[in-house]
């Protein structure tokens, strides 16, 4: 189905960017969620990175992410960029930092959108860029006793 885009709503809201942030304490699903509600919306789409027991073959013991004291200013700087991009109602995102444990929630993301696709697509590109934009490192130790840096989000 083609996006006619006729209608005043189906276009970008004029501050679209409602939450952005690095969070030493747990990220809430909710809240992300709560903040790219739009009436106008009709498709929201939200990434969910959590904690995984293992990486590149091996057990995760403890994983500790930290930033770069730009990290949340780069984060909204790719989040305008996603705005200016697609015809974004809200967006959101927030990154952990500190100590995790596996299962916990190490980065949220959402985006609405008049439809489904461009929500989909805008919170993908959003999702990527931050993982490959942001200066936001992950500190692995292995159950083998090894350890790794990794630039990630």
């Amino acid at each position: 189905m083609a996006t006619t885009n006729d209608h005043p709503r189906e276009q970008a809201a004029q501050d679209p960017i409602k939450l952005i942030g690095i969070r030493d304490s747990a990220l809430s699903l909710d809240e992300v969620f709560r903040a790219v509600g739009d009436d106008a919306a009709g498709g929201t789409a939200l990434f969910v990175g959590t904690v995984r027991n293992h990486d590149g073959g091996a057990d995760v013991e403890e994983l500790g992410y930290s930033c770069h004291p730009s990290a949340e200013a780069e984060m909204r700087r790719i989040a305008e960029k996603v705005a200016a991009e697609f015809p974004v109602r809200a967006l959101a995102a927030v990154h952990r930092v500190g100590d995790l444990r596996v299962g916990d929630l190490a980065v949220v993301v959402a985006v609405s959108c008049p439809h489904r696709g461009e929500a989909f697509e805008a919170c993908r590109k959003l999702i990527d860029d931050l993982k490959h934009e942001v200066p936001i490192w992950k500190h692995q130790k292995f159950s083998d006793g090894t350890e790794e840096w990794v630039g990630a989000c």
